[in-house]
């Protein structure tokens, strides 16, 4: 597959993943009460899943590099240590 069809497959993926995430919120527009940190609101219920949906993907993502730093690290470390 070319660079291109690659793309364009990207865009197919990306546009549907769009459209699912519309009809979400269309159907989740009932508000649901939040409080986060001292703050007290109203947002309407797709919303606030989907920010913790978010939220939840940044903290994994979080997780994930700082588990890479500590395997290249180690790598490194090793790399550099003498060998008997």
């Amino acid at each position: 597959m070319t660079r291109a069809g690659v793309v364009w497959a990207a865009v197919i993926v990306a546009l549907i993943v769009l459209i699912l995430l519309i009809v979400f919120f269309l159907q989740n527009q009932d508000t649901a009460r939040v409080q986060f940190l001292g703050l007290d609101g109203y947002v309407p219920l797709g919303l606030a899943l989907f920010i913790a949906a978010v939220a939840g993907g940044v903290l994994v993502a979080i997780a994930g590099a700082v588990r890479i730093l500590q395997l290249r690290l180690l790598a490194r470390r090793a790399r550099r240590a003498p060998k008997p």
